[in-house]
């Protein structure tokens, strides 16, 4: 009797002992089992809000001048619908530009303009061809070839971005122009002022200057 007692009491330790371990092996493996597989820790769920656009080196018009260009989205000379047009026929629409159109057009340079894949153009406003004694403006205007060069000096191959305005760019005249400045204050040869910048056309850039450009003789 002695002996089957003992043998019981035995058993239930044995038991008690089992039970103890495998609730210990099973308190360790609770976090693995909690973790979803696969899933990153320590990722934060929000989504960074992107940062306004700003003018100038992040690619929005600017400059003081750009406060005249018309509102309306439907007048050819604002900028969504300068955006959509060539670049000659959107300084034709723009109304800061006639004097500039009107030297394209005898210049017989708008077609180049127009079916150019990308240029940049530094286009002298209204005020700026107001500087020329009229006489001597008249006598630029009669002379194609001279106005033909005069123009080409204020064109560059390629669409220029703001943040790449600052230094020496080949004209289609040949002859370098110097950009110098940063952020929304530019002067082009140290004699012109970008006065509105980055207006997109459809196959091109205008800065605004406010004054004529003149190649070196």
């Amino acid at each position: 009797m002695y002996g089957k007692r003992k043998l019981t009491a035995l058993a239930a330790v044995a038991a008690f002992s089992l039970s103890l371990a495998l609730s210990a092996c099973g308190g360790g493996n609770t976090a693995a089992t909690t973790q979803p597989t696969g899933m990153p820790t320590g990722v934060p769920t929000t989504v960074p809000t992107a940062l306004p656009s700003m003018p100038g080196a992040a690619g929005g018009e600017f400059g003081p001048a750009c406060a005249t260009i018309p509102k309306d989205p439907a007048n050819p000379g604002s900028l969504e619908m300068m955006a959509q047009q060539p670049v000659a026929t959107a300084a034709a629409a723009n109304p800061q530009l006639s004097t500039l159109a009107a030297a394209i057009q005898a210049g017989e340079l708008a077609d180049t303009l127009n079916n150019a894949e990308a240029v940049t153009v530094f286009a002298p406003t209204n005020e700026a061809f107001a500087k020329i004694p009229k006489a001597d403006l008249d006598k630029v205007l009669a002379d194609k070839e001279l106005l033909k060069k005069i123009l080409a000096y204020h064109v560059v191959d390629g669409k220029t971005a703001p943040d790449a305005l600052a230094g020496a760019h080949k004209t289609l005249e040949g002859q370098d122009i110097t950009v110098t400045g940063s952020g929304t204050e530019f002067k082009v040869n140290d004699t012109a002022m970008i006065v509105c910048g980055n207006i997109q056309t459809r196959n091109g850039v205008v800065y605004l200057v406010d004054s004529v450009l003149m190649p070196p003789s």
